[in-house]
């Protein structure tokens, strides 16, 4: 049987294409339509009694000050990550160049990030312990008592340190970014700046930053949205105690703890509408084409 280049074409396509859209549909698009399907109705998540209540449970989430406003925590995570972001940019710059052992550097500072989040918490919970905790242990032995505190039971306090644990396990992959970005920049433009007479800061603001401007904007989509999906850290570490909550946090209490996958699945799209919205403003805010 004699088929044409063009029947042929289509064939391959349709055969290629189908087992990626079928996994699509079952993976993703289903769960997704499901989930707000089910963001309309009381249901347990346990049985099949799904009651009709259409938009009753949006209207709780933003009636409700303790689910919205845990909002509130993530910025902790945000800052956090602009922090993380601006710092791992500078030792990427650094490890970049000609530095002796910047290899076994690299990989240090990388670890962090291979290590499970329930290893992290582990290690420190360690670190932060009133009594025999490194951090209050270290702060004593150099005189600075005074400096010692409660660093997750103190309310005004756990929020900074459960953040700057989000920062030490996600700097790593941060810097691995800026510099395969920085790798790709070419040699001949710090060259040609130098015979010119340009200063290193002069180098790193008209050459290195523009040059990373699209890595950049990828590396605060990520930074916004670890921080409206932080969960892993503060639910090992505290399971949302003294004011640690996050909004993810409140959305696993909400369908495993009290039986209300209904609410949860509300809140879980509302969480995808709030981090589509800010990304939206940050594109036309911050990068708009043509800037």
């Amino acid at each position: 049987m004699n088929i044409s280049y063009k029947a042929q074409k289509y064939l391959i396509l349709f055969g290629f294409l189908t087992l990626p859209v079928a996994l699509l549909c079952a993976f993703s698009l289903y769960p997704a339509a499901a989930l707000f399907y089910f963001s309309l109705t009381d249901w347990d998540g346990l049985g099949y009694d799904q009651s009709w209540v259409g938009l009753a449970n949006y209207k709780e989430i933003f009636m409700r000050p303790e689910i919205f406003g845990a909002f509130k925590n993530n910025l902790y995570y945000f800052g956090g990550g602009l922090v993380q972001t601006a710092i791992a940019l500078y030792f990427a710059v650094i490890l970049n160049g000609r530095l002796k052992g910047k290899y076994a550097f690299r990989v240090m500072l990388f670890l962090p990030y291979v290590l499970h989040s329930v290893a992290t918490v582990i290690m420190f919970k360690n670190v932060y312990h009133a009594e025999y905790g490194s951090l209050n242990v270290f702060l004593g032995a150099i005189g600075l008592e005074s400096w010692q505190q409660m660093w997750l039971g103190n309310p005004h306090l756990v929020n900074f340190s459960l953040a700057f644990i989000s920062m030490w396990k996600y700097f790593g992959l941060s810097m691995v970014i800026f510099i395969g970005a920085l790798q790709s920049i070419p040699k001949d433009l710090y060259e040609a700046s130098t015979i010119d007479g340009a200063s290193s800061w002069q180098s790193f603001r008209f050459i290195t930053l523009p040059s990373l401007r699209s890595v950049i904007e990828l590396m605060l989509v990520l930074t916004l949205t670890g921080a409206l999906e932080a969960f892993d850290i503060p639910y090992i570490m505290m399971l949302g105690a003294n004011g640690t909550s996050t909004f993810v946090t409140q959305t696993v209490n909400m369908a495993f703890k009290f039986n209300n996958s209904g609410l949860a699945s509300a809140m879980a799209v509302v969480l995808l509408f709030i981090v589509l919205l800010f990304i939206v403003i940050q594109r036309k805010v911050l990068f708009r084409e043509g800037r």
